[in-house]
């Protein structure tokens, strides 16, 4: 089964330098972290800034979930883990 995203809050954590989101698989809620060196990857000419982090995530959103769906069904898909990374060499 895929990961579904209903919940399109995200959040910026400046403390780690990355956007917090989350995906479901059925009932079981999956934390992701998505560092913002993959945002600077899809977007290089971004800045370094929260407003322009969250603006990225939420035009790069698709491809985001895609990538995230992936690690998930790699890391074994809700058998132990339910936090994942999601890094910039994964875009």
């Amino acid at each position: 089964m895929k990961l579904h995203f209903p919940n399109p809050s995200r959040s910026f954590d400046p403390d780690s330098s990355r956007v917090l989101f989350w995906g479901y698989d059925s009932t079981i809620e999956v934390s992701f972290f998505l560092q913002t060196a993959a945002l600077k990857r899809l977007y290089p000419e971004m800045t370094n800034a929260e407003p322009e982090f969250l603006k990225a995530f939420d035009t790069a959103r698709e491809r985001i979930y895609e990538v995230a769906d992936k690690i998930y069904r790699r890391g074994g898909g809700g058998k132990g883990a339910y936090a994942y990374v999601l890094a910039a060499e994964d875009f």
